[in-house]
């Protein structure tokens, strides 16, 4: 792709008005806020590590925004390591999703408390790179025996700039469909949809006003940032042209809202949507169908919600393809001392062969070795049928700052979703902000 009028970097859970994945500080999303670069904040930074001392444990410092459900999955991976070895002790620290990104940018401006590694959504390393803060990662990998072979080629050809490796992935998480069992055999449906014609009988069939049940409850607000360029991609769109344009307002974008928007009007989806009252009506075996991320699981565990998970049908005329985020780890440029680099790298090696429990989760993790295990196949439930979609997956545009240029999209999308406003004029006019952000020095 010609990215001739982008400040691009190079060319995939953000900040995309979201933040990607299982980061949730609410039950439904992973929403954060994103930075336009790297800059100071008034937010406080974690206090320096003091160094080791002679016979102790070299300390790893590691910062994740896993604030939500997923935060105990990725502690008992870090428990796990530092009890699997005797040289080094990584020292987690999970910061508010919220408030992930200025509380790094105020570490790394102040050069206090900086994170040794870090996890980091794949769409936000082409700023973190461009503003050179990052550091590649070819050198600690191949001494720690890291291969890219074992990750998914998605996830390394986007974190690759001029030939260096910036990001290591530990999931990628792309939408999927929750469906609710019990109302599929009230409605004799043996299966979850596949296409749109059997998406939308099947929406039709599991559809009962008497009893207050909609076939797929429609979100106006969060998770359209995942379903939106599903269905766009779908329909064989992109959110830029080749000459690095904003191109989501095409054709192929304007079939996308107008076939979500129908599905008010064929009545089994509510007219309006509040937020987060999609993912309600599913959790209380009101909807039939819904729309979210891998994160999503334990909160319908929880809530007992006989449920089965599938692929995103393919909604859109052209192809099956799916929106997705990934978290990957990072390496702060500031990260130098040989013996803590050697300890980063053992981790990731650690990580890399033993992420089965951060795919206990409800993630699809992206080591290959962990999801060709007995362990992984054995989760049939969710893990394995998000894992099918990586082969199909795709991400927001390799360019800097997508989040403030993306921004546009949503309140628009939601008036068009709503009925308040043209599907065509609503994302003209999201087009026309998004390309004023993009022109932005």
């Amino acid at each position: 792709m010609k990215m001739n009028n982008l400040k691009v970097i190079g060319l995939s859970c953000i900040s995309f008005a979201m933040v990607l994945s299982g980061c949730s500080t609410t039950k439904t999303a992973e929403p954060a806020a994103a930075t336009t670069a790297p800059a100071a904040s008034t937010a406080a930074a974690t206090k320096a590590p003091e160094p080791a001392k002679s016979g102790e444990k070299i300390t790893i410092n590691f910062w994740n925004p896993f604030s939500g459900n997923d935060g105990p999955f990725m502690k008992k991976i870090v428990d796990n390591y530092n009890k699997s070895q005797d040289k080094f002790n990584v020292k987690m620290t999970i910061q508010p999703n919220g408030d992930y990104y200025k509380l790094l940018d105020t570490a790394i401006a102040t050069k206090k408390g900086v994170p040794d590694v870090a996890i980091m959504h794949l769409d936000q390393t082409p700023t973190y790179i461009a503003k050179d803060l990052l550091q590649p990662l070819d050198e600690v990998a191949k001494s720690a025996g890291v291969d890219k072979s074992n990750f998914p080629a998605a996830t390394v050809d986007y974190a690759t700039k001029d030939g260096k490796w910036y990001s290591i992935p530990l999931d990628i998480h792309p939408l999927v469909m929750y469906y609710n069992k019990d109302l599929f055999a009230a409605a004799g449906i043996t299966a979850p949809p596949t296409n749109r014609q059997e998406f939308v009988d099947a929406a039709k069939k599991l559809t009962d006003p008497s009893k207050g049940i909609w076939g797929a409850a429609m979100p106006t607000f969060w998770i359209q940032n995942f379903l939106f360029p599903t269905v766009l991609f779908q329909n064989g769109g992109s959110f830029l042209d080749e000459k690095g344009n904003i191109a989501y307002n095409s054709p192929a974008g304007v079939e996308a809202v107008t076939f979500m928007r129908s599905l008010t009007t064929m009545k089994v989806s509510p007219p309006t949507v509040a937020a987060d009252g999609d993912f309600n009506l599913f959790q209380q075996g009101k909807s039939a169908m819904h729309f979210n991320g891998p994160w999503a699981k334990d909160a319908f565990d929880k809530a007992k919600v006989n449920y089965g998970v599938a692929q995103v049908p393919q909604l859109g005329t052209v192809k099956q393809a799916v929106f997705a985020g990934s978290h990957n780890f990072v390496i702060p440029k500031s990260t130098t001392d040989a013996a803590v680099l050697a300890g980063v790298g053992d981790f990731l090696k650690y990580v890399s062969n033993n992420s089965i429990d951060w795919a206990e989760s409800g993630q699809a993790v992206a080591s290959k070795v962990v999801r060709d295990s007995a362990a992984f196949k054995a989760m049939t439930q969710q893990q394995t049928e998000v894992a099918k979609e990586f082969d199909y997956v795709q991400f927001a545009p390799k360019v800097l700052n997508w989040g403030p240029i993306s921004d546009s999209i949503w309140s628009e999308l939601a008036n068009a979703l709503q009925g308040k406003k043209d599907p065509k004029a609503a994302l003209d006019d999201a087009a026309a902000k998004s390309t004023i952000a993009m022109n932005k020095k």
